[in-house]
């Protein structure tokens, strides 16, 4: 018994490491998406916006349409670009994911905007997204993904 709580705490110990790192293990949202190196920077108090990150991985070629969370009552696709030394930040409809291919969710490109955050959010935290995919037959599927809350360098883009 001894080893298996051992074996334990070095497993939740390993978990938090990688967690702090920001390093976070392909999670497959179902049979038709991947996501892997998803992460939610955290936020200071009073702070009502946040982010999130990732990599989006589609074996059928789809559209991310729409984004949920259970951190914030609002999230949204948008879209940050550099014209004349100026960032300028749009919303998107959708974001196309075309079959085998790998699309970047990224600080300072496109990503999730979480809008009205309930609470700060913390390191060691996680968020719930629900991602909305529509495919060329016009069928849709909602998968769910947990997002840690880690600490990363962001290069001076928003949070």
């Amino acid at each position: 018994m001894p080893q298996a709580r051992a074996f334990a705490r070095g497993l939740l110990t390993t978990w938090f490491a990688l967690s702090v790192l920001g390093v976070s293990a392909d999670v497959v949202a179902g049979e038709t998406l991947r996501v892997s190196g998803a992460w939610v920077p955290p936020t200071v108090p009073g702070q009502t916006v946040g982010a999130a990150y990732m990599q989006l991985r589609s074996a059928q070629d789809a559209a991310l349409v729409k984004v949920e969370a259970d951190a914030a009552p609002t999230a949204e696709i948008h879209q940050m670009t550099t014209v004349n030394d100026v960032m300028l930040m749009r919303r998107l409809a959708q974001v196309n994911l075309p079959a085998g291919g790998t699309v970047e969710l990224s600080p300072g490109a496109t990503h999730v905007m979480l809008v009205d955050l309930r609470q700060p959010l913390k390191v060691g935290d996680s968020v719930k997204l629900r991602l909305t995919l529509r495919f060329a037959d016009g069928r849709t599927v909602e998968e769910s993904v947990l997002v840690p809350v880690v600490q990363r360098a962001t290069h001076g883009s928003h949070r």
